[in-house]
């Protein structure tokens, strides 16, 4: 149960953060001091909107669609990353790689506690959750 509520708790911190950020810089055309992608606040916005709501909630209660909806959420990132750095390496900041590395990490650790309780479970119940 702990690993559900961390990656419950996780999946809300790290959408909480986009979303911040993606309504500052997206929405109220906040002013970074450094150059940021037209397109990359609207996709954390978009990513940080999804992770709060259903994403983080669907772990809370356990859902089935959990563990799918966190692999998509990951390899959003990941692709994502792999674009910054092929298309656009030496013109996107460095802080937006790191922010999308630490996003990919994070929801590794998402998935990674989801997949450790899905096995738990299934040893316990012969996996009638997740």
């Amino acid at each position: 149960m702990k690993r559900i509520k961390i990656a419950s708790i996780l999946a809300f911190l790290i959408g909480i953060m986009a979303v911040f950020v993606g309504v500052r810089v997206a929405i109220l055309n906040g002013e970074m001091p450094y150059y940021v992608l037209q397109w990359l606040p609207i996709y954390n916005l978009i990513l940080g909107v999804f992770s709060v709501f259903p994403v983080a909630f669907l772990i809370w209660k356990k859902s089935k669609f959990a563990i799918p909806a966190s692999i998509a959420i990951l390899a959003s990132h990941s692709l994502v990353l792999l674009i910054l750095l092929v298309a656009y390496l030496g013109t996107v900041s460095v802080f937006s790689l790191g922010a999308m590395i630490f996003r990919i990490i994070v929801w590794s650790i998402i998935l990674r506690l989801l997949l450790l309780y899905k096995k738990e479970i299934s040893l316990v119940n012969k996996g009638r959750t997740l």
